[in-house]
């Protein structure tokens, strides 16, 4: 099994083509099964514990995997180690399923290996018993409030929301009163919560005691191998932003009492979390093509893909997929299906030069292939030798006409060509004869 310092198994620049062949209980069926979760390793340079945080163990679950992906993406450790799975079963994420092929969360204790979920059982197990591990977080979205006495439908010691799940008190390791541990956090996690009914309570499931069920569980493989582990429960009453908030909150307690200290580049409030779910998503094909998906149309049409089909493609977020479906492409971000792509395919110019010069507000700058351009009056694409500029939604628009060396303002645009709704982003496209050569996004800031 190979460890790199950001990802494993599925890397967030990477082949991801998958080709949908029917239709399964209303949702998708995937023919090639290589959604594999990723592994990001936020390490430190300075010495300190390592903790394993494991989100989208179960697909309908979004608050869980949304946090974990905000700290592959958002965090950044200075003393000790996270390593992060967000996405653990990737394919019933996309789903919107518990599981597709049955509760993952219940096949520790033993899987068949015709089971399609062996491979990720095997290679989280090899994750869990890494010698580095110190503890394991595994995040969930559950039912209602947990109470340790019946008070009404929503809040009895049947549901499972707003809690820390323990499988024993107690196990042999330096890290190993799991009780202590869970009652310091919940005790300091509380008083930063206003409302009463949000508060945590510990649940201990008293697994080793025989409960069969809670035996088949991720956390209590990790326990009979000698791994603190903690189930992380957030109510499904809320909205998945503050689901998401309450995870951080609750993970950042143990950061602390387990010494690894960190860094994030947003607040940690209800409205700072539901920004970095929503804002600045962009994914990048095939180093080429920049799609920003903050406010994409639910169609995307002409996008120049590769005749092969071939598709590399790249994210700072690692819940996005390219899924193919009669001749057109989904792109799923988490549990959510942001946009339709219709290709148009061409062969691309691989000779080409990777960047492109343009006049933006009268300031003259080198711009990649594959990167978006920010504009508040008017534009001009610098004359390309034996190339064409194609400027998409441009008034007037013809495609063998070469739009290079020409002054364009928003108003120039037909609003129906931008890749958003809001009608402030654009595309310009670059061909060599009949080949694809790259694109530029421009934004219009208003």
């Amino acid at each position: 099994m190979l460890f790199n310092k950001y990802i494993f198994f599925f890397t967030t620049s990477v082949l991801i083509t998958f080709i949908l062949m029917s239709i399964c209980f209303c949702n998708f069926c995937f023919a090639n099964q290589n959604l594999q979760f990723s592994f990001h390793k936020l390490e430190s340079d300075k010495k300190g514990h390592t903790l394993l945080i494991i989100g989208g163990i179960q697909g309908d679950e979004p608050g869980g995997f949304n946090a974990a992906s905000i700290l592959a993406t958002r965090y950044k450790i200075t003393k000790g180690n996270l390593w992060i799975i967000p996405n653990l079963n990737f394919i019933s994420i996309i789903n919107r399923s518990r599981g597709v092929y049955g509760d993952l969360n219940r096949k520790f204790a033993g899987i068949s290996p015709d089971d399609p979920d062996y491979n990720t059982i095997a290679e989280i197990k090899k994750v869990i018993l890494n010698k580095k591990v110190d503890a394991v977080l595994n995040l969930h979205d559950g039912s209602g409030f947990y109470r340790k006495k019946y008070i009404d439908d929503m809040h009895n010691p049947l549901r499972w929301g707003q809690s820390i799940i323990i499988d024993q008190k107690i196990i042999d390791h330096p890290f190993g009163n799991l009780m202590e541990t869970a009652k310091k956090a919940v005790k300091e996690i509380n008083l930063k919560i206003k409302s009463k009914e949000e508060r945590y309570s510990i649940h201990n499931t008293k697994t080793y005691n025989g409960n069969h069920e809670m035996s088949k569980t991720l956390t209590y493989f990790a326990i009979r191998n000698s791994k603190p582990a903690f189930g992380l429960e957030v109510s499904k009453s809320f909205l998945t932003y503050k689901r998401a908030y309450y995870h951080l909150l609750v993970m950042e307690n143990f950061f602390k009492n387990f010494g690894v200290e960190f860094e994030r580049d947003f607040e940690l409030s209800f409205s700072g979390v539901k920004d970095a779910i929503n804002k600045d998503i962009q994914i990048c094909l095939n180093n080429k093509i920049l799609l920003d998906l903050e406010d994409a149309r639910k169609q995307l049409r002409y996008i120049p893909f590769r005749k092969d089909k071939k598709i590399e493609l790249n994210s700072r977020n690692p819940l996005f997929a390219l899924v193919e479906y009669q001749g057109k492409y989904q792109v799923f971000y988490g549990n959510r299906n942001i946009t339709y792509i219709y290709p148009e395919y061409f062969e691309y110019d691989e000779q080409c030069a990777d960047s492109i010069n343009i006049l933006i507000d009268g300031v003259e700058k080198k711009i990649n292939f594959g990167k978006m351009i920010k504009v508040k009056k008017h534009f001009v694409v610098k004359p390309i030798k034996d190339s064409r500029v194609n400027i998409i939604g441009f008034v007037g628009e013809d495609k063998n006409k070469d739009e290079a060396n020409i002054l364009v303002r928003k108003n120039d645009f037909i609003k129906k060509f931008s890749v958003d709704k809001s009608g402030l982003i654009y595309r310009i496209e670059v061909y060599k004869e009949k080949k694809f050569s790259g694109m530029v996004l421009v934004k219009f800031i208003i």
